[in-house]
């Protein structure tokens, strides 16, 4: 018995790590999300394209097996996320039944279910083809699991739902007041589109909202002068909402990047005697690059600008031949392209990246600026290279007096 509820234990484990695996996750993983992107993207587009009636007519038979073979991918995921809910950290408190029925109810379950619900329905005979297309449509709403800024977006919408909240309200108290006023100003010059409050709202919110059809407008002066105020107000209303999803978007943004820009910092063993506040410095100075399987990183012979640290993936140094074309491989957490900076002299070796390779990068001024105020720093590289090519490293005089005299974070 316990045999089998360890089994189970680290299969469903095994399961969450495959669904919900990140970018830079596993292979297995990242496989897995991007037949699901593709499938969702698959069946999207044939029902777009089975709305036409001469590709219904030509390619039914193909757009049906293509929505088959969907549900039956689609209705398999969601069994599985299902059972795989106890290991989300928002449910791992709680039983596994109760952490089931939580999935089930929230945004994310409920857009899961969305994307089956065309097969149960049709199981029960409700086949009408418009429910039908709707539902399929919303499987758009995926995405959002699969999109790092739609994620963010919804958060936005989330944080700022009170402020957004109030926005409407003033756009709803405004249409309400502007309908009024040409209620009272052109109802009984244009009774046909003024002469009730109702009536005259669909020319307010169309107006407060910068579309204006053109296809009602007022006819006297003053009516004209209300409208006036309508339209200013109009752009108004506008730019709040607008305003406040950038800023806050833009926060979103920011706060994220530097969590992973501190996580990815604090991993190097370089650093790894610093404190937060020398941390916060260098996280300033370093910029992120990414690069795929195979890409060359720099070339022997050219001249050296940066140094680099491995935050994700592996990358290979193809020594020169001194070093008899000697090749090293490193990985998270090591550094590379240090000895040329501190040296001030050409690249001695061809470094590419052995997988999809993600670089932190430091401008070789800034380097210098830092050895100059953590002389630890300096030690641990010479330790490290001294392991790595049985030659220790000594800064260029020049590079280390420019250093000393002036180097600051």
């Amino acid at each position: 018995m316990r045999d089998s509820r360890a089994f189970h234990a680290r299969a469903r484990h095994y399961f969450y790590e495959i669904l919900e695996s990140s970018p830079q996750g596993s292979r297995t993983g990242r496989i897995v999300n991007s037949a699901i992107i593709f499938l969702i993207i698959l069946s999207i587009a044939t029902t777009v394209v089975e709305s036409v009636p001469q590709l219904r007519a030509d390619y039914g038979l193909l757009f049906k097996w293509i929505e088959y073979v969907s549900l039956a991918a689609f209705s398999i995921e969601y069994y599985i996320r299902v059972w795989i809910a106890p290991e989300h950290l928002p449910y791992r408190q709680m039983r596994p039944f109760a952490a089931c029925r939580a999935f089930v109810l929230s945004p994310q379950g409920v857009v899961d279910f969305l994307t089956v619900a065309p097969l149960w329905i049709a199981l029960l005979g409700f086949d009408d083809l418009r429910v039908l297309i709707i539902l399929r449509i919303l499987r758009v709403l995926k995405f959002a699991r699969y999109s790092s800024g739609m994620r963010s977006l919804l958060e936005v919408l989330e944080s700022e739902r009170r402020a957004l909240g109030a926005c409407l309200v003033i756009l709803l108290c405004a249409t309400l007041v502007s309908a009024t006023a040409m209620h009272l100003i052109e109802g009984q010059v244009q009774p046909d589109k003024f002469g009730t409050i109702p009536e005259a709202m669909w020319w307010a919110i169309v107006t407060l909202s910068t579309i204006g059809y053109g296809d009602v407008v007022p006819a006297t002066g003053l009516g004209k002068m209300v409208a006036s105020f309508t339209i200013i107000g109009g752009l108004v209303m506008i730019a709040l909402p607008v305003g406040i999803v950038a800023n806050a978007f833009s926060e979103v943004i920011h706060r994220r990047d530097f969590i992973v820009n501190w996580s990815m910092v604090a991993r190097v063993p370089l650093f790894s005697h610093l404190t937060a506040g020398d941390i916060a410095h260098i996280m300033q100075l370093l910029q992120a690059r990414q690069m795929d399987r195979g890409d060359i990183v720099f070339r022997r012979g050219e001249v050296a600008h940066s140094m680099y640290f491995i935050a994700e993936g592996e990358a290979e140094i193809e020594l020169g031949p001194d070093q008899k074309g000697r090749r090293i491989r490193l990985g998270p957490g090591h550094f590379f392209g240090e000895s040329a900076v501190l040296k001030r002299m050409e690249r001695s070796a061809t470094v590419r990246a052995v997988s999809r390779l993600r670089l932190l990068v430091l401008d070789a001024n800034d380097l210098r600026a830092l050895i100059a105020r953590e002389p630890g720093i300096a030690k641990k590289i010479n330790k490290i290279m001294h392991g790595r090519s049985g030659t220790p490293i000594e800064m260029d005089p020049a590079a280390k007096a420019e250093a000393i005299s002036g180097g600051t974070l």
